[in-house]
């Protein structure tokens, strides 16, 4: 089965509106590709200069966060129904970095990934684990447990649309990658327990990024690996550098 791959840069907070567009217009032909999928995932408002630069491009775009209502007393947050007017057609879900500084639980995430179906944007569902469970030998159950939790209540039609997104939490920003052998463990682990639960046949579908210091070096070699259909990418997807992990192969 062969799959698409997906490169998605997850800018975290980081360009304001101006230095978006201008990076996006500087970029947009260095990454265009029909290969694979190419998103750009930026905060919130940096979206309309974004849509509007990327407009008639081959790159999607992406929202960090969504709330999980389409409206109401909810202070701050945005909604799924403002993102897909604006035309998103990606949003990032359960970041490691959402879940340890603003408390996202797996239930809130169940029911983003829901609301994000839902409407019509494509979910990237991220899930990881921290140094102490690697050391202490519970990844796979962790990792397991966060993706069951993710998908609860997801009918297998829907599950083929999300996009599964590993970044173990020791390796994100700290230059420090799992090497890719780890990488496809968990990925591997990842698309078992997704067919465990819903069929060989949805997890054949299912895409899986590694995310987790990506980079333009040892971006080939981890996409080469049989479950790992592209990348989550943080800092190099705020650099130059974001067209060697897009062009990979080349």
């Amino acid at each position: 089965m062969m799959r698409k791959k997906i490169i998605a840069g997850n800018w975290k907070m980081n360009k304001t509106p101006k230095e978006a567009a201008e990076f996006c217009k500087e970029m947009k032909s260095k990454v265009a590709s029909s290969e694979v999928d190419v998103v750009f995932c930026v905060p919130f408002v940096d979206l309309h200069p974004v849509l509007e630069e990327l407009q008639g491009s081959r790159i999607g775009v992406g929202a960090e966060n969504m709330h999980f209502e389409n409206s109401g007393a909810y202070t701050g947050e945005i909604s799924p129904l403002m993102l897909k007017e604006m035309g998103v057609s990606y949003v990032v879900l359960g970041h490691s970095e959402r879940r340890q500084f603003f408390n996202e639980t797996d239930e809130m995430v169940n029911k983003k990934v829901k609301k994000a179906l839902e409407v019509g944007i494509t979910p990237i569902m991220c899930c990881g684990e921290t140094l102490e469970q690697r050391e202490a030998g519970i990844t796979i159950e962790w990792i397991r447990m966060q993706v069951k939790f993710g998908l609860s209540g997801i009918s297998a039609e829907e599950v083929k649309k999300v996009v599964i997104a590993y970044e173990p939490i020791w390796a994100i920003g700290t230059g420090k990658t799992a090497t890719s052998e780890q990488a496809q463990e968990v990925c591997k682990a990842i698309r078992q327990v997704v067919g465990e639960v819903y069929g060989q046949n949805t997890a054949d579908q299912v895409r899986i990024q590694y995310g987790g210091s990506v980079n333009g070096k040892n971006a080939a070699e981890l996409f080469a690996m049989a479950d790992i259909d592209g990348g989550l990418v943080g800092g190099a997807s705020l650099k130059d550098e974001f067209q060697e992990i897009v062009h990979y192969q080349k």
